[in-house]
């Protein structure tokens, strides 16, 4: 069988499955894990080029509409008649089932729910070892800075927040999705900035782009200490890497319960 993935998140859920063999190209930014770096590239998550794309003949096309402009990839698929599936999870339920109904499509139904009842259970084990929290410490996610955009309450960031004790300061907000601006921040009183731009390396994300800003001065979430620059890869795409991203939070908020994480294996143990 001969997949093509055209979303970075598509591809991990790909790898988890064991089915990596059967990728023969990718968008331009999946990047995890590295060993697929050879397979040929067919355009950005957000401008697929449909020739590379039948090219390379695939059965099945694996798309997702989890970052907004990915529609037209999808409407594109279906006016060239390209087998295909598209994911949309917004939750880590969904995450689960994606991973269900992807080892269905690749003839590994098995693999697909022992994956997903993996994930879950990792899931459940680390909320588990959470202390009880009654005030729960506030976080403003930021994934965009100009214009801002942030995660709503229709987001698996805000359910990672909960998961970890804490709580997303824009979770009133329906939509997964939020354009915001500084002031309405700082409004909603954060405890902690946590900076996970999008296709953005955290080491190209200095610290200071955040703690200067004007509307941000004397506030104490703006202090550096409070300032947090994270992988967007843990947090970014809607994968089995999510359980990183959570641990390493867990880290952050209760070092004294959870240690570093292993960055490459979201299921190794962190904590104490």
């Amino acid at each position: 069988m001969r997949i093509i993935s055209i979303c970075p998140s598509n591809t991990e859920l790909i790898w988890f499955l064991g089915a990596a063999d059967k990728l023969v190209g990718l968008d331009d930014w999946s990047d995890w894990p590295v060993g697929l770096g050879h397979l040929p590239r067919v355009g950005p998550d957000l401008d697929i080029d449909m020739d590379k794309v039948k090219a390379l003949k695939p059965d099945l096309v694996i798309a997702s509409l989890s970052v907004p402009g990915m529609e037209k990839n999808v409407e594109r698929l279906e006016r060239e008649k390209i087998p295909h599936v598209v994911l949309n999870p917004t939750t880590f339920a969904d995450i689960a089932e994606d991973l269900g109904r992807l080892g269905a499509e690749l003839g590994m139904p098995d693999r697909g729910k022992e994956e997903a009842r993996r994930f879950l259970e990792e899931v459940r084990s680390v909320a588990s070892r959470i202390p009880k929290n009654p005030a729960p410490v506030r976080l403003y996610w930021e994934w965009w800075p100009k214009p801002v955009f942030t995660p709503g309450g229709r987001n698996w960031l805000t359910e990672l927040s909960r998961l970890a004790g804490a709580v997303n300061v824009f979770e009133d907000e329906p939509s997964g999705s939020v354009r915001t601006d500084w002031e309405e921040v700082k409004r909603r009183r954060p405890d902690r900035v946590l900076a996970v731009w999008t296709g953005v390396p955290s080491h190209r994300v200095k610290p200071s782009l955040i703690t200067s800003r004007p509307a941000w001065q004397g506030e104490p979430f703006a202090e550096e200490s409070r300032v947090h620059i994270l992988e967007e890869g843990w947090y970014c795409r809607p994968s089995p890497r999510l359980l990183t991203g959570l641990k390493h939070l867990a880290h952050l908020l209760y070092p004294d319960r959870f240690r570093p994480v292993v960055p490459d294996d979201p299921y190794a143990s962190n904590h104490l």
